[in-house]
């Protein structure tokens, strides 16, 4: 907070003592536009939680305001301890948060104690911090759904019926009071985005965490005997939208769900059980007398599986590293959540295996040193090389594959020739994978979202498979688009002039 969202430091200089220059509102707007397209904010600060109050009252020109914050740490423990509470709380992952700060030492202690945590220090000169933080591809949100914007709101009354649970004399009476609504109804064509959302999204309770497209879902339900059903949850405290889904096969005598899945903030209450008894009736209703669910363990979704291993008949056995759930539909009908009989709905959470090193490295600096079209075209010409040894033929399947290698090939300076190569095991760095969207835009003509690029698992078969499947979008900045046709028109005179003119700006 102090030298962050305001100029000085509140315990010392006093509530009113504290400034808002034009930067830092800037940054509350910022802070205020990823909010409303679906990100939560909180607060880590070493601080006394009156002189925050205190503050945010004195100063009403703040755009940010303290209720929009949905948690906060206020005291005077390390910010990674704050942090891990904060997603405890929360009920999300430690990875999913991006952690700035002023302090670069406070940045580093976050990144040594939660590498899982995306740390990133603002510019010592405050006068960048509008075009640093444009430049933060975490930042990015390719699509922004209707749920995104309720997101903040909705995340709020689920603290709250956390809240009321904790305080309520008995849990069964609390979930009876609770008027639980889920409405189980086939996916309209206008929710596929949210759709496609949830399965890129969901992580703890997802029974296959199989990932789908807009594209993949609408083909999938084009399949003969294949339905993909939503389910929209509302209970006293409010409306949380459609924060389930199921896809689900019709084979011969049983209803195979190949996906179940269910946003974290509805679990708890008894959602989970209210879909699958739906699903038994409607195989009932077709004369299927089985529910089979396949699960797929990972390392996070345990509440998926404990919810299967919870229901007190059908069978269960291994198929493959995951296990297979077969349910008569005539009992799982009747599905009940019961919660003084029942272990808690969401377990502990396990502990996040260490992530690898690459998996945030580049961001910041990408930021402040890719952000301006002489930077990048600086870059190219340093790392583009010529008359890179060119794949062995008759490795890959496909022209795009071909294609692709010989763009890799040419970035990391090595041959390229099986399409399970890793870009990053090769060598690959978050400079190149700047270099490699600009290169399979120029080459393929699409865009890809930096997800799909900058991924620990990225290999060549699978992004030449995502370059065949995507459309055009207009993702990227104008800027980029503009430099692509720089590149290739530039002479080096016109480049060392350009390049000489822009230092003597940054100076």
């Amino acid at each position: 907070l102090d030298n962050t969202l305001w100029r000085g430091i509140c315990g010392e200089d006093g509530p009113a003592g504290v400034v808002l220059d034009a930067p830092r509102r800037r940054l509350h707007e910022f802070l205020l536009e990823q909010r409303n397209a679906g990100m939560l904010l909180a607060i880590a600060s070493k601080n006394n939680f009156e002189d925050v109050e205190e503050t945010f009252a004195a100063h009403p020109e703040f755009p940010l305001r303290l209720e929009h914050f949905a948690a906060w740490r206020i005291d005077w423990n390390p910010k990674s301890v704050n942090l891990a509470s904060l997603a405890a709380e929360l009920n999300v992952g430690l990875d999913t948060f991006i952690f700035l700060d002023d302090n670069p030492k406070e940045c580093a202690e976050v990144a040594s104690s939660a590498p899982e945590v995306l740390s990133i220090a603002l510019p010592a000169n405050l006068e960048e911090l509008p075009e640093f933080l444009a430049h933060i591809w975490a930042f990015d949100h390719p699509k922004v759904t209707e749920e995104d914007r309720r997101r903040a709101m909705m995340i709020g009354r689920s603290l709250e019926f956390s809240r009321a649970a904790r305080s309520a004399a008995s849990l069964d009476e609390f979930i009876a009071s609770l008027n639980l609504r889920v409405d189980v109804q086939p996916l309209e064509p206008e929710r596929l985005p949210r759709a496609a959302q949830l399965t890129q999204r969901t992580n703890q309770f997802n029974t296959t965490t199989i990932r789908r497209t807009e594209a993949e879902l609408a083909a999938l339900a084009a399949q003969p005997g294949a339905r993909i059903f939503t389910a929209e949850v509302s209970d006293r405290f409010g409306e949380y939208g459609l924060t389930g889904l199921a896809i689900v096969f019709t084979r011969l005598n049983e209803l195979y769900v190949d996906s179940l899945l269910l946003s974290c903030r509805v679990l708890g209450r008894g959602v989970e059980h209210r879909i699958l008894a739906r699903l038994a009736e409607m195989a009932l209703d077709e004369g299927v007398y089985t529910v089979t669910v396949p699960f797929v363990p990972t390392a996070k979704n345990a509440p998926a599986r404990a919810f299967l291993d919870s229901i007190p008949f059908g069978a269960c056995y291994e198929d493959n590293g995951g296990f297979v759930y077969r349910f008569p539909a005539v009992e799982l009908q009747t599905l009940r959540w019961a919660p003084s009989a029942a272990a808690p709905a969401v377990p502990e959470r396990p502990a996040t295996p260490a992530p690898a090193v690459r998996s945030f490295a580049g961001y910041a600096d990408i930021a402040a040193a890719l952000r301006r079209p002489a930077q990048i075209l600086d870059a190219v010409r340093r790392e583009a090389a010529a008359g890179r040894e060119a794949p062995q033929a008759g490795t890959f399947s496909s022209e795009t594959e071909e294609r692709l290698a010989k763009i890799w090939s040419e970035l990391l300076q090595k041959p390229v020739t099986d399409p399970a190569a890793n870009f990053f095991d090769l060598g690959g760095h978050s400079l190149l994978a700047v270099l490699l969207l600009m290169r399979i835009r120029e080459e393929f003509g699409v865009e890809l979202s930096v997800d799909e690029v900058y991924s620990a698992s990225l290999t060549l078969g699978s992004l030449a498979a995502a370059i065949e499947a995507r459309q055009l979008g207009a993702a990227d900045p104008e800027e980029y688009q503009a430099l692509l046709a720089e590149i290739e028109n530039l002479s080096d005179e016109e480049v060392r002039a350009l390049l000489e003119r822009e230092l003597g700006q940054e100076e």
